[in-house]
């Protein structure tokens, strides 16, 4: 293992060069495709591995499936890796105590060196059942962000590149004390006027730019008709991005011109080591431009 880390990656300013990585496949029972698809993302050269922090997720259908722990996957990671950044997207605030969420990351920085993106977010409605059924108070808009305000001050202490995750109109305190702003699954339009927002506020409060990200979920194929065909397979949701890396990248054009500087793709297959190959491809295609 070694704390290599490939250029720009771990800077906590903009860059001119397009980061992309992926989601991991977190809702199984199962460890070894975790693994897997980590060491793909990184034999072909991406920026950056997702590790998402759920304590389960619900089926299209509303069957539940299991989720992998977050904390314990992220320790594997850091350990089976030895380039690639390892970022979490987003370790909830509201489920540990600032102090322990900051011990997690520093503990997996002292595995991995300087290769942890410590993405945190407050939570959402989504997220409601699971914290219920394990028996923690999922309270008020206003407890659970400011749940992330504390997680942030307490993370900003310990030098590790925090990104916060959310509509900026609850978390855009959280955001101005943090290196960098995550937004999941809005529209292009949405996404441009939040950054604008958000880069206006951190204008005003001072301090470095933010590091912009994107993620939403996609369906990845080496052409456009290989992928539709395996979106109606996997019957994946109107909001997922389908195609191959052309069509794909001429989706996330509208993103990178807003900002991001930093694209988490999230595959509906995202146990398929393949995708590496194909999220390269993007990347390669939008820095190309």
């Amino acid at each position: 293992m070694s704390s290599n880390s490939p250029s720009n990656t771990f800077s906590n300013a903009p860059s001119n060069r397009l980061s992309i990585g992926l989601t991991l496949p977190f809702f199984r029972e199962d460890a070894e495709p975790l693994i897997e698809v980590a060491i793909a993302a990184e034999s072909v050269g991406l920026d950056a591995v997702f590790a998402y922090d759920h304590l389960f997720r619900y089926d299209s259908d509303g069957g539940v499936r299991p989720a992998l722990e977050f904390a314990s996957a992220l320790g594997a990671l850091c350990a089976e890796t030895d380039s690639i950044a390892i970022a979490s997207l987003v370790a909830r605030a509201t489920l540990r105590p600032p102090s322990v969420l900051t011990g997690i990351f520093v503990t997996a920085q002292r595995i991995a060196g300087e290769r942890i993106i410590a993405g945190i977010g407050a939570g959402d409605e989504q997220s409601r059942d699971e914290m219920e059924q394990f028996g923690y108070d999922f309270g008020d808009v206003s407890s659970r962000v400011e749940a992330l305000e504390a997680s942030t001050a307490s993370l900003m202490h310990a030098d590790i590149p925090v990104w916060v995750g959310g509509d900026p109109k609850y978390v855009g305190t959280a955001a101005m004390m943090a290196d960098g702003w995550n937004r999941w699954g809005v529209s292009q339009d949405r996404f441009a006027r939040e950054a604008t927002q958000l880069n206006a506020l951190r204008e005003n409060h001072g301090g470095d730019p933010l590091v912009i990200s994107w993620g939403g979920l996609c369906v990845l194929g080496a052409t456009d008709d290989e992928a539709e065909k395996k979106a109606e397979r996997l019957g994946a949701s109107k909001v997922a991005l389908v195609g191959g890396p052309e069509r794909i990248a001429e989706m996330l054009v509208g993103y990178v011109n807003a900002g991001a500087s930093w694209i988490a793709l999230g595959p509906i297959d995202s146990s398929d080591p393949s995708n590496a190959i194909h999220a390269k491809a993007i990347r390669d295609l939008l820095n190309e431009r």
